[in-house]
């Protein structure tokens, strides 16, 4: 089916720019099921088909309309038009086409730009027309997408750019691949800036104004189904011996190669980028009344192997548990970029304390884990990790990391891929983050999989978390070669929340609910949320310098003998002054009042001196 809706689109695409706009308006059945649109409050506000939610081609006018709130557009570098600068020779001249392609849809070129403002938020807005010489990307094109994004830049606003587009205007020439850098570099200026931009690929989005400022965004999203990719779809036929794939060349399919943030249906499009912008045009910061007096109470110790079993339990919350309850309006973001979106890491942004932070966690539950502990983590979930470290960066929100992993995956494929320079990356790049970070091992820190993601101001462990160098399981093989033997080891590997603190490794011990995170989730989080509200809030009162400074001399600090051993000592010589005090104590007490009473059967010591 996906395949016949993708063959659908490309047909409707192929129509587009010759007067489809009005087959479109006019027609009474959905090409793609057979139902009735007639009255269809939808298929008339969205060109979506409410049976099938089909997405049917809107000009650039309609979009505009969909997402702009109510009167606020207003149309920029309208009068920019096109000439025929390489006199090009045709069947048909190029002017000819321009003014036929003018006088039926109304617009002087392909694009049409303004400002308006998006769920309150003001923002710069780019709208290419399919229906205008198929969206290509001619010099007036390519001149009005870069102004926009000029202008962005100077009124400090994000951008927004929707994109439908067939390719090259080749009636241009070279001149039109010259767009592909001309936009590049203004881009680039909205970029410097650390102004947000966004953009939505509609059915098609492909050729140069794919290759070039719509993959330049911070945030991709697409409509259903859409057609998406440098080339067109039978350019791919042709190329190929065999068959396509089902689905192939779709929006769906580039979601699930890394290259989409989400796939979004236009009937809640300007809602998602309303959420959005509001996310990325952090207002406000997490300040603190009162300097904190005080730390939490102690929680009780375990047995070492009773916090691998609690650390390991199938309902313990996971990631995404705690960030749907301790963030609002989060939003997940998909992908790498580069090859794929490993669901085991979990990006994207949301409200906490009313504040913008980017919260990334690893979810025991994606698919190399399946369901419940195992699995681990793979170079793309880590560069998908460090797209959200540099967004966080960028837009100057703090970051929070949640670590529960067995590990990094231990396969051939994720080792050729690059997996030992991914977990490299991402520690370097945690390390210099510019902003407040805080991690929280919340289930199992396994090993670098674990570290990775925990190179931060603040690291804070869940009371019945573990964090280790190895499982216990393997640790035992590796040492009695009998895996029935973990728990014994694992008391010697110093793994609980206790001894992570103890070794200051980690800062702070939050608390659980009497039994475990498991027993009471919502309980779970909130601790976890007041603690994170106490960090952020004092993280944020210190200067960037000053922050950078203290982590460089946290983990530089991590693992000296002289440390250690200091705090060894004080324990063991606060124990041996305990075992002297209790014994002095028991002698007391055990010493006669009278002291010239003997025990029985002793005699009394003359002390006479000797003849």
């Amino acid at each position: 089916m996906v395949r016949n809706i993708a063959d659908l689109f490309s047909s409707v695409a192929k129509r587009g720019g010759k007067g489809d706009e009005d087959v479109v308006t006019a027609r009474e059945s959905c090409l793609a099921c057979g139902a009735v649109l007639v009255q269809s409050e939808l298929f008339s506000r969205f060109r979506v088909c409410p049976t099938c939610r089909f997405h049917y081609s809107m000009t650039a006018r309609e979009r505009i309309d969909t997402l702009a709130d109510a009167g606020s557009f207003r149309e920029t570098n309208r009068n920019v038009t096109s000439f025929d600068p390489l006199s090009f020779s045709s069947r048909v001249s190029y002017k000819q086409r321009l003014f036929q392609d003018r006088r039926r849809t109304g617009l002087t070129e392909a694009a049409v730009t303004g400002t308006c403002a998006i769920g309150g938020t003001p923002v710069v807005l780019i709208a290419l027309d399919f229906g205008f010489m198929g969206g290509s990307m001619g010099c007036v094109v390519g001149e009005k997408v870069a102004l926009a994004l000029e202008h962005a830049a100077k009124l400090k606003r994000p951008a927004v750019a929707v994109v439908t587009s067939g390719g090259a205007r080749i009636q241009e020439g070279v001149l039109s691949l010259m767009q592909m850098a001309k936009t590049s570099i203004a881009a680039n200026q909205l970029d410097a800036k650390g102004l947000p931009f966004i953009s939505v690929l509609a059915n098609p989005a492909t050729g140069q104004a794919y290759a070039s400022f719509a993959n330049l965004a911070d945030i991709i999203l697409a409509e259903p189904a859409a057609i998406v990719g440098l080339a067109a779809m039978r350019s791919l036929r042709e190329s190929s011996s065999t068959p396509m794939p089902e689905g192939f060349h779709t929006a769906e399919r580039h979601l699930e190669q890394g290259m989409l943030d989400a796939v979004v249906d236009r009937e809640r499009l300007r809602d998602h980028l309303a959420v959005l912008l509001d996310l990325l045009s952090s207002r406000y910061k997490l300040t603190a009344l009162r300097k904190v007096e005080h730390k939490d109470a102690e929680p009780p110790r375990r047995e070492a192997w009773d916090s691998v079993m609690l650390a390991r339990h199938r309902s313990r919350p996971t990631a995404l548990d705690y960030v749907k309850r301790i963030a609002t309006h989060f939003i997940e973001l998909h992908g790498d970029r580069l090859f794929g979106d490993d669901q085991s890491i979990v990006c994207g942004l949301g409200h906490l304390g009313g504040q913008t932070v980017m919260l990334v966690g690893q979810e025991r539950r994606g698919p190399l884990g399946q369901e419940g502990p195992g699995g681990g983590i793979s170079p793309e979930g880590l560069r998908k990790a460090q797209r959200a470290f540099r967004l966080a960066s960028k837009f100057d929100v703090p970051l929070v990391s949640l670590v529960d992993t067995e590990g990094a995956f231990p396969g051939l494929d994720a080792e050729e891929r690059g997996l030992g320079n991914a977990i490299a990356t991402t520690m370097s790049e945690m390390a210099g983050l510019k902003v407040p970070s805080v991690a929280v091992i919340i289930g199992q820190g396994g090993s670098e999989g674990a570290l990775a993601l925990a190179v931060a101001d603040r690291v804070l462990m869940m009371e019945n978390a573990i964090y280790s160098v190895i499982s216990p399981e393997d640790a035992a093989e590796l040492i009695y070669q009998d895996e029935a033997r973990a728990d014994e080891v694992a008391e010697s590997l110093k793994l609980t929340a206790h001894d992570c603190r103890d070794l200051g490794i980690v800062d702070q011990v939050v608390r659980e609910p009497p039994g475990g995170a498991h027993t009471n989730p919502d309980e779970a989080a909130r601790q976890l949320r007041r603690v994170l509200l106490q960090e952020l809030a004092q993280l944020q009162s210190v200067s960037v310098r000053r922050m950078l400074a203290a982590r460089y001399k946290k983990f530089r600090k991590m693992g000296e003998y002289g440390s250690h051993f200091r705090a060894a000592i004080t324990r063991e010589v606060n124990a041996l002054q305990g075992l002297v005090a209790t014994g002095v104590k028991r002698i007391a007490q055990r010493r006669p009042k009278d002291p010239e009473a003997l025990p029985e059967g002793r005699s009394k010591r003359t002390t006479d001196p000797a003849p």
